[in-house]
């Protein structure tokens, strides 16, 4: 399983404007990488990254093999009650994994 590191406030007044961010440890091999002896090192990307606020999708993003190892998100989502914010993505080969957080709402 990819180690992921996420950021999301421990707490949040209602209507403010929160930075969620996510970082995914993943080579994001692009298949035209060789290894020491000279072989092709496969395909192995993320294809799709979610996340989720209190079970409502508040992004979705489809990544390409150009993308660079280790992607890293950031983004804003406006904070309006309690409840987890949920991370989701897809490997190439269908493994799903997923992270989670909670976000206080005050």
């Amino acid at each position: 399983m990819p180690n992921s590191r996420i950021k999301v406030p421990e707490q949040a007044k209602v209507g403010e404007q929160v930075e969620i961010r996510a970082l995914i440890m993943h080579p994001m091999e692009n298949g035209f990488n060789f290894d020491s002896q000279g072989t092709t090192i496969p395909v192995h990307i993320i294809t799709d990254f979610v996340c989720a606020y209190d079970g409502a999708e508040v992004l979705r993003v489809q990544l390409q093999p150009g993308l660079s190892a280790n992607p890293y998100f950031s983004f804003y989502l406006t904070a309006t009650r309690t409840g987890p914010v949920d991370f989701t993505w897809t490997d190439q080969d269908g493994t799903i994994t997923t992270n989670s957080a909670m976000l206080q709402v005050a």
